[in-house]
């Protein structure tokens, strides 16, 4: 797709067509061509494209009250939102929160907040992970190109160990050794205030952490008086199939993190945590203008009141029970030598695309994008080597329109070539 109107340039494009509607799983262009999506908006749209208890709430608090800065007075959605977001997390104990623009906005605020109540600023992430693009984010993902490069020096205190977990290589031993390591060569562990994974790495590959290592940080971080934070800006609000991915896990956080999905499409992201960590900060040092904006807030409520649906379960439960048995039936069918197989977790998982002889290439990624596309089904890499194709349509999306993507995508997938073509 050429540059238009005045965008930058520094965007990459993952499908060149232009959005016009969307209908929960089905998106058209403005050529009125339809498209099944399996993107998303990248995890935004747990509950589809316009669900219309969402848009009547946006339609209603527009004819009221668009905007104020909560700052300054406080409104209704804002009040209405948060004791039930409190409500809904799944940690022990008394909670407070606060609301943000965006994800990223909410990993800078929670480093903040990490930062003011323990007294230190190191942070240790993980290799693989994402936790946004703005500047202190940035250096928390565990990976340069594209999201560092060019940017020069970042931030000190930031330290990256492997990601463990059954999707990959990494066992908790060697994430354990890693952890050791930083501490006899790289910083005094009384430095480190945080620990920031994603329960399951979105960008990474839908790679769910292991079980037993969660553990072993979250005792960790006990013994050392560090804040555990799990970022479920994309795993969270159902994506996994639970309320919260790091339920998968047995532990329960200091503090978690949200967006994507919260406002079913509005921009809105939150920091909830315990109340003794959230509490007690300088007046003034958390907020923003637009952060918990009346009609984001609308919207938020909303999405609640979908999450409370028992259909919506079923449906995701459909969905994961689905996409499990119609993979397992394309290995057993032997229908392409580059499907390795599912990786993540419930409703959120990716397929692998690695051949037994060529490991992964970017040349079949993009084969299967271009295809899908050309048979009208959008899809979204992720991984390492932008090799694992990340499945993110709506949880509520129709049995017979998931039947219908995976039909194409097995087709694309039956139509690659077994051999790497000569470059």
């Amino acid at each position: 797709m050429d540059q238009l109107h005045n965008v930058t340039d520094a965007f990459t494009m993952v499908h060149p067509i232009t959005l016009t509607k969307g209908i929960n799983a089905t998106v058209w262009d403005d050529n009125d061509r339809r498209y099944i999506d399996f993107v998303g908006g990248i995890g935004v749209l747990n509950f589809g494209h316009c669900h219309p208890h969402i848009v009547s709430a946006i339609v209603t608090q527009a004819q009221s009250l668009i905007h104020y800065a909560y700052n300054a007075a406080a409104h209704a959605p804002y009040q209405t939102f948060m004791p039930r977001l409190c409500q809904l997390v799944p940690i022990e104990g008394e909670l407070a929160g606060m609301l943000t623009n965006c994800g990223a906005e909410a990993t800078e605020n929670a480093i903040k907040i990490a930062r003011m109540a323990t007294g230190r600023t190191g942070v240790i992430a993980f290799d693989g992970g994402f936790h946004g693009r703005t500047l202190a984010a940035v250096n928390l993902n565990g990976k340069v190109a594209p999201y560092k490069r060019g940017l020069g020096p970042l931030a000190g205190g930031v330290y990256h160990i492997p990601f463990p977990s059954p999707d990959n290589d990494i066992s908790d031993q060697q994430a354990i050794d890693a952890l050791d390591r930083l501490f006899a060569v790289e910083t005094d562990v009384n430095n480190i205030g945080a620990i920031i994974a994603e329960p399951v790495q979105g960008e990474g590959g839908f790679q769910i952490m292991s079980a037993t290592f969660a553990r072993y940080l979250r005792d960790f971080c006990n013994e050392h008086s560090i804040l555990l934070i799990m970022d479920e800006i994309q795993s969270g609000y159902g994506r996994t199939g639970t309320p919260f991915a790091f339920t998968h896990l047995d532990i329960e956080p200091d503090m978690v993190l949200l967006g994507k999905s919260i406002a079913g499409g509005l921009p809105l992201g939150a920091v909830v945590g315990k109340a003794s960590v959230m509490n007690g900060r300088p007046k003034g040092s958390l907020g923003g203008t637009y952060s918990g904006n009346p009609v984001a807030c609308a919207a938020a409520n909303a999405t609640l009141d979908i999450m409370q649906k028992e259909e919506v379960w079923q449906s995701a439960k459909h969905y994961a029970k689905t996409i499990e048995e119609t993979v397992t039936a394309w290995q057993q069918e032997n229908i392409s030598p580059w499907l390795h197989g599912l990786t993540g977790v419930g409703a959120m998982r990716g397929i692998e695309l690695r051949h037994p002889m060529h490991g992964t290439h970017p040349i079949i990624m993009t084969h299967v994008l271009k295809h899908a596309r050309e048979h009208g089904l959008l899809l979204m890499p992720s991984g390492k080597y932008r090799h694992i194709i990340r499945l993110l349509p709506p949880l509520t999306i129709e049995p017979e329109t998931l039947t219908a993507g995976l039909d194409i995508l097995k087709e694309v997938l039956m139509a690659l070539p077994d051999e790497l073509p000569e470059t």
